[in-house]
């Protein structure tokens, strides 16, 4: 039997322990925080659970390495910018490695890793949530299902269920990773090149079942991840947008273009600051948290099957568990990426290396396992 260790008492971190704790058969699981009220937040969330906690420090190496070699299987639900190095400590210790992404340059770096893994015996999952993630999935099983396909546009949005103007918006995960799918250029695959547009712009009308009605979407960073590489030869067109509230997007862009996000020091009468730290500080004082939330999601694509024309779509609106007291966000987000976790313990993932979920995540038993778990992913062929 294995053990597994998260990184990361959070939301995403907890959800995805209270996943592992009721589905899956490790014979360890390990929860670590550097924040000891965060440990006791989450142990209080997973009470009814046998779960160890651990107080450990991220930036202190050796210490990690020290815990991954107890491990056969360690997920980091902490900021992205800790991903790569957490990556080339897991294959010293021939641990294998999931995350959430939520940047591009990272998921590169870790990428590079491929042969050192592969060497090593272990596998490496980056960006293992929602988008990407679980849309990761569903754009394999596009591909999979079609001969030749002209487009896959990808859609999704964690929402308030009750928004408060001006922004209708709360904070469902890292407001660092917020800004930054916000502020990095959108990649897009078009006609086999891999183009970026910026962040912020192209917004169009989605529509969705009341209470939701007309939604906006916008193109956002790092939403796609791997999958324009991935797909280069084998999609037509390829993009990401985040769902909104109407008027989100020109609210929030007003205060990213007056520098509120910049990461360069500035200082303001005898005070030195960066901005996009007080921006954070700011977001996580004004904005709403841990209400009740859903997630929307659509997925549409068109292609040939058997030389006939077909559209394929997927829709997707999972909301907040009150039974559970667990937001949609981090059902959508966490659950995935312990399946993922669950599919190595059992086998059904066994390739060695670096792989975006599109590569190495086998469709049928991850969206069987959703199921079980509630979410469910509504595929429509025309």
């Amino acid at each position: 039997m294995m053990k597994i260790i998260v990184l990361g008492s959070g939301m995403m971190g907890s959800a995805m322990v209270y996943d592992l704790s009721k589905f899956s058969n490790f014979e360890e699981i390990t929860i670590a925080d550097r924040d000891k009220k965060s440990l006791e937040t989450s142990s209080n969330f997973l009470k009814n659970h046998n779960i160890n906690y651990l107080t450990l420090n991220v930036d202190n190496s050796t210490e990690i390495k020290k815990q991954f070699k107890k491990y056969d299987i360690a997920i980091s639900a902490i900021p992205y910018k800790y991903n790569y190095e957490l990556a080339k400590v897991s294959i010293d210790t021939k641990t294998h490695f999931l995350d959430l992404g939520g940047n591009n340059d990272i998921v590169d770096k870790e990428r590079s890793l491929f042969k050192n893994a592969k060497k090593s015996g272990i596998t490496i999952i980056p960006d293992c949530g929602l988008a990407p993630g679980l849309a990761s999935v569903i754009t394999r099983d596009i591909v999979e299902n079609m001969n030749n396909i002209d487009f896959v546009k990808i859609r999704v949005g964690g929402l308030p269920i009750n928004p408060l103007p001006p922004l209708n918006y709360q904070i469902v995960f890292s407001p660092y990773g917020l800004i930054n799918e916000y502020v990095e250029d959108s990649i897009i695959l078009e006609n086999g090149k891999i183009v970026t547009k910026k962040s912020m712009t192209e917004i169009e009308e989605i529509k969705f079942p009341k209470p939701f009605g007309v939604m906006e979407a916008f193109l956002t960073s790092g939403g796609a991840s791997t999958l324009p590489y991935t797909y280069k030869d084998k999609i037509g067109y390829l993009d990401y947008k985040t769902i909104r509230y109407p008027g989100h997007c020109k609210y929030f862009k007003h205060l990213l273009d007056f520098g509120l996000a910049n990461n360069e020091k500035i200082c303001i009468g005898d005070k030195e600051f960066i901005p996009r730290e007080e921006f954070v500080s700011f977001l996580l004082k004004i904005l709403p948290q841990n209400e009740k939330d859903v997630v929307l999601l659509k997925i549409l694509s068109k292609g040939k099957r058997e030389d006939k024309n077909v559209n394929i779509n997927y829709t997707m609106i999972d909301y907040f568990d009150e039974k559970n007291n667990i937001t949609s966000m981090m059902r959508t987000t966490s659950y995935p990426t312990s399946i993922i976790a669950q599919l190595i313990e059992n086998d059904n993932i066994k390739d060695h290396g670096v792989f975006g979920c599109e590569e190495i995540v086998p469709c049928k038993p991850f969206f069987s396992e959703l199921k079980k778990r509630g979410i469910e992913i509504k595929k429509e062929i025309k």
